[in-house]
């Protein structure tokens, strides 16, 4: 009998398709679920499909149905369901057999698996995968961590399942370990941010200028069509011109306001932290979500505070211009922020992360793909070593086009009281880092006053410390 190319195990909606996206790329899969009648109706289900598939009903069976050396797929809830499984396979395994996680795993979790198998004779990959359910049938964006030696024995069957933009397969290999995990991380952060940004200028346009959910979807289905063409944009119009089937209403106004997270963007902003890196963007997305969890608390503050009256701006048409610009350099500032992170790690783990190359397998398949990906992996591969996607000459032009219209909309949101804490924190990303003389110069005073912590000065001189006992005695 022949034998699998690859192997898969967990058979839910992720897994099945993307179980069905490699099958219908020509590569032979051997599938295996827990359950066995889950594996049976998988396979019954996949019609004329079904000669790539072999189905299996113990691992012992499937992992014999694979072409050694052995890649097999983990697709299941991350975390300690991963590592049960990846115990439960061992026994069945060969020398140069590789398991591959592709859920949303911690990519700390991808390290351990990997050094805890380097002496075993078996690999691990950490397998960023993007783009949900549609991505992983048609083709996702596929970010890989693991050795180059695995990477070269699944890049076949990796190249013929991801997206393509332009014929250019959206997959790389980016470093050992825990190295697609993170850039996967990275990404679902950029993603939090670009998805508050975009909710934070459909509330100015709700709130703020008394616009129903068509005629947002409008607003955004036209700035679509320019600039800001991308996928999030693209549903964001699609999301707001639907009507509810049960109610008749707009779909986006009968649904509760209270946004949930499985962990991701959480752990941008963590590891943003920990590399010491700013990432004000994310972190306001991710106290948003936070937030709105709080309902009933916020129904409860506004019968006590109320709300500000927003004023309609007087020139309609240039209002919606600065929202398209604002949003644009809000964006640059969240990118920005993202791939600092991911250079800050790159250096920490000595992954050597390709930024133009992971700017280009984003290009198409996943959640945060746009046309401003095209620009971005242009900048990083004339100078891959930029400090900040903010200094390269062409988003630099960009920035100075539309600071402005960022500055007017965050001054319209606070005076009427409407929150943009991602668009706020992007703004203000921004003015600390043009101004080379902050304030931080009295925090480290304030240091050094009550914790003796010292302080450099700009004069060079060797004298760490601030004369605060006589100023103290001069006080008394």
């Amino acid at each position: 009998m022949e034998q699998a190319e690859i192997g898969l195990i967990g058979l839910g909606v992720m897994g099945a398709n993307l179980s069905l996206n490699i099958a219908e790329k020509g590569n032979k899969i051997a599938v295996f679920n827990r359950t066995p009648e889950v594996t049976k109706k998988f396979y019954a289900d996949a019609g004329e499909l079904q000669g790539q598939i072999i189905p299996c009903e113990t691992l012992e069976q499937f992992v014999a149905s694979i072409r050694p050396p052995r890649p097999i797929i983990i697709m299941i809830k991350a975390g300690d369901p991963v590592d049960q499984q990846m115990e439960l396979l061992k026994p069945y395994l060969s020398n140069g057999d590789i398991m591959i996680d592709a859920g949303n795993a911690n990519f700390r979790d991808t390290m351990r698996r990997f050094d805890n198998l380097k002496d075993s004779g078996l690999t691990f990959i950490g397998m960023g995968v993007s783009g949900g359910e549609e991505g992983a049938r048609h083709g996702p964006s596929i970010m890989v961590g693991g050795t180059e030696e695995s990477w070269k024995r699944v890049e076949k069957v990796l190249t013929s399942i991801s997206a393509k933009f332009h014929g250019e397969p959206c997959v790389a290999w980016l470093g050992e370990n825990g190295a697609g995990h993170f850039v996967k991380t990275i990404h679902n952060g950029i993603e939090y941010a670009d998805m508050q940004m975009i909710a934070e200028i459909y509330g100015i346009l709700r709130d703020g200028l008394g616009m129903s959910a068509s005629e947002i979807g409008e607003v955004f289905g036209r700035w679509n069509a320019g600039r800001l063409n991308s996928y999030l944009i693209e549903i964001s119009e699609k999301v707001l011109k639907a009507t509810d089937p049960i109610s008749g209403k707009p779909m986006v106004d009968v649904i509760v306001d209270a946004a949930g997270q499985k962990g991701t963007g959480k752990w941008s902003v963590i590891e943003a932290q920990n590399m010491g890196v700013a990432a004000t963007a994310i972190e306001a997305a991710v106290a948003g979500r936070v937030l709105s969890s709080q309902r009933t608390e916020r129904l409860a503050a506004e019968k006590l505070f109320g709300l500000p009256k927003a004023s309609k701006p007087q020139d309609g048409m240039a209002f919606l211009a600065d929202l398209e610009n604002a949003l644009l350099a809000a964006k640059i500032g969240a990118y920005a922020q993202g791939f600092a992170v991911m250079a800050a790690a790159s250096k920490e783990f000595n992954w050597n992360l390709p930024m133009p190359i992971i700017a280009k397998i984003w290009r198409d398949g996943c959640i945060i793909r746009s046309q401003f990906l095209d620009e971005i992996t242009s900048a990083f591969t004339k100078d891959p070593d930029v400090p900040n996607l903010i200094v390269t000459p062409a988003f630099a032009d960009m920035v100075k086009e539309t600071d402005g219209a960022l500055r007017r909309i965050v001054s319209y949101a606070t005076m009427s009281g409407l929150p943009v804490p991602a668009l706020a924190s992007a703004l203000s990303y921004f003015d600390a880092y043009r101004r080379g003389r902050g304030t931080a110069n009295l925090i480290q005073a304030q240091r050094d006053f009550f914790g003796a912590h010292g302080f450099d000065r700009l004069d060079g001189v060797d004298k760490h410390h601030g004369p605060w006992g006589s100023g103290l005695a001069t006080l008394a």
